[in-house]
């Protein structure tokens, strides 16, 4: 347990990929807080068993990813509560899938405040506790997507290509302050968010469903399957080991080859 006294804070962690990297970290002993929408009921079993995995603290805290006072106070609570965020994960994230000129102006704000402007609102709120440490790990959630583009998808696009920016400039910025900052980006993961963009997809393409995932999700994906949840978990608790340190301001594809074409 080799996060024993760490603290990782993970945005949009109540399903999916943020819920696979909590559990992922409090395995190797950290606190940990989630932050999502869900049934409270199960969120309340998800905090009780990081805390039964860890042995340390778990919360959680429902912070609006689209409002920087909210978040702001989920970072300053978690300080308080558990500990300030050692590990800040940037993972929160939704889709809309649409021709640029039907693209919903409210779906493009929302899209590019919770994929962009939060990880921003985020590293401010958590970096200066970091410095003061001395160690830091910040490691945002791109995607094949931020490095590639695929039609439909211009907010989703943009936004991730944005992080991806955004992981090089902070990076560069803490590089001599114990802080790395790394962005992973995965292909196609089978999600929930993944698997409720399937009907837009459908309905945008005139596609059925199985010519959706085989002819359009894992198209350009070499491998020709899904990539796993554990298997992103296992790159970020790698990226929190000392070993990981000189790895900083990379984007890291997880992706079935897609990138390698």
């Amino acid at each position: 347990m080799f996060l024993k006294g760490k603290t990782a804070l993970i945005t949009g962690s109540t399903s999916g990929i943020g819920l696979g990297y909590a559990r992922a970290l409090a395995a190797e002993g950290a606190h940990v807080m989630i932050n999502g929408f869900g049934d409270a009921d199960i969120i309340k079993g998800y905090v009780a068993e990081l805390e039964d995995l860890s042995g340390a603290k778990a919360r959680h805290h429902g912070a609006d990813m689209t409002k920087p006072d909210a978040i702001r106070a989920m970072v300053a609570e978690c300080a308080e509560k558990i500990g300030s965020p050692d590990i800040l994960i940037n993972n929160a994230g939704i889709q809309h899938v649409a021709p640029v000129d039907e693209f919903p102006e409210d779906k493009w704000d929302a899209i590019i405040s919770i994929i962009l402007s939060s990880s921003f609102h985020t590293t401010k709120a958590a970096l200066p506790a970091m410095k003061a440490k001395g160690w830091g790990r910040i490691i945002n959630t791109g995607s094949m997507h931020s490095l590639v583009a695929s039609p439909y998808k211009v907010a989703y696009n943009s936004a991730k290509h944005g992080l991806a920016g955004f992981t090089k400039t902070v990076a560069l910025e803490v590089a001599t302050q114990g802080i790395t900052v790394n962005n992973i980006c995965p292909g196609y993961v089978w999600t929930p968010l993944v698997e409720n963009q399937i009907p837009d997809t459908m309905k945008a393409r005139g596609l059925t469903r199985e010519q959706v995932i085989n002819d359009v999700l894992l198209a350009n994906q070499p491998q020709k399957k899904f990539v796993q949840v554990d298997q992103l978990a296992a790159l970020a608790v790698f990226l929190c080991r000392d070993e990981a340190s000189g790895m900083t301001g990379t984007n890291l594809s997880v992706d079935g080859g897609w990138t390698a074409q």
